[in-house]
């Protein structure tokens, strides 16, 4: 069976399954403008048009997630502006069941972002209504978060909040996915306790357990068995990280495994990250094991690297294969 069967057969496995997963977080517009280069402290340079697309990093996963195929509930909390309305349409129409999201006075989450002629991004973040997303509301959803077999976290919401949502999700036997971005180097021992599987890109798996990166980027030649013991003294038995263009390492107890890249011509990275943590959050939830989670995963983030924006990238299964096997 060639990789693109065998991917297929994976992306069939999450469309066909009553795969169900939630996602509490972040929704955010990203504003978004191309350039050249990126710029250097100071500088200013001339860019491209400048476009509103959907993004945060929770929404983009739940976005991900819906277009292979999960059904996926989406928990935050946008403003009273128009972004609101910009955010909630587009997750609708990527199939996401945005019911649970509560309107707050003031301005959605929104990010800034510079992308270059690499495909290479910087981004910053301004919380808005994101901040808002805190604990009395997973309390008070939390008959329909613990619905889902899978939950997925990351950091664009407060830290209790997070902590509270696994909690509550693991004391209801799901199964919770920590993605350890925007990256804070040290989680609180509650956090670590409550997740199953961490997420990481290698620039933070290197902070975060204190790995030394190699000089000339080759991650092949990193000590994999190490950082798997190191994540198992973290509190970790289950993590994959991410290589960018260079596939992922897929670490499951003593258990490592390399994932290959798939090779695409990068428009824009923004939201690749994300479209990878939704496939594997789909994958989990369809039964699917770490590893091959990760391996269609690979697919579905390569396939956003060929269009703009996070969301506005992402594709349904038939789409994302019809794609890559031209590649």
């Amino acid at each position: 069976m060639s990789d693109h069967e065998g991917v297929a057969s994976l992306l069939e496995t999450i469309t066909s399954r009553e795969s169900r997963v939630s996602v509490i977080g972040s929704m955010n517009v990203d504003y978004t403008v191309t350039a050249e280069r990126l710029p250097k402290p100071g500088e200013t340079i001339n860019g491209g048009p400048l476009r509103l697309l959907p993004g945060g990093k929770s929404a983009n996963q739940a976005a991900a997630a819906a277009r292979i195929g999960a059904e996926v509930r989406l928990f935050g909390a946008v403003g009273d502006d128009a972004n609101a309305r910009f955010l909630l349409e587009h997750l609708g129409e990527a199939g996401v069941d945005t019911s649970h999201v509560r309107s707050v006075a003031g301005p959605s989450g929104t990010t800034v972002i510079t992308v270059d002629a690499h495909g290479e991004n910087t981004i910053v973040y301004s919380p808005g209504s994101n901040a808002h997303v805190s604990v009395d509301y997973v309390h008070d959803a939390a008959g329909d978060i613990v619905a889902s077999s899978v939950l997925g976290l990351c950091l664009e919401s407060p830290m209790d909040t997070v902590t509270a949502c696994a909690r509550l999700g693991h004391e209801h036997g799901m199964t919770v996915l920590l993605n350890d971005s925007p990256f804070v180097d040290t989680l609180p021992a509650e956090l670590i306790e409550a997740c199953d599987v961490l997420l990481v890109n290698e620039h933070e798996m290197a902070q975060l357990l204190g790995v030394a990166e190699p000089e000339d980027g080759d991650w092949d030649k990193a000590d994999w068995r190490d950082v798997a013991a190191r994540m198992r003294t973290l509190g970790f038995a289950q993590a994959i990280v991410t290589l960018g263009g260079d596939g992922s390492v897929v670490l499951d107890g003593e258990s490592i495994t390399r994932i290959d890249p798939v090779p695409v011509h990068a428009v824009d990275t923004t939201g690749c990250g994300d479209a990878f943590m939704g496939t594997v959050l789909s994958g989990l939830a369809a039964g699917l094991s770490l590893d091959d989670s990760a391996r269609a995963a690979s697919y579905v983030s390569a396939f956003a690297a060929t269009g703009m924006g996070a969301q506005a990238s992402y594709g349904t299964s038939a789409q994302i294969l019809a794609k890559l096997a031209q590649q």
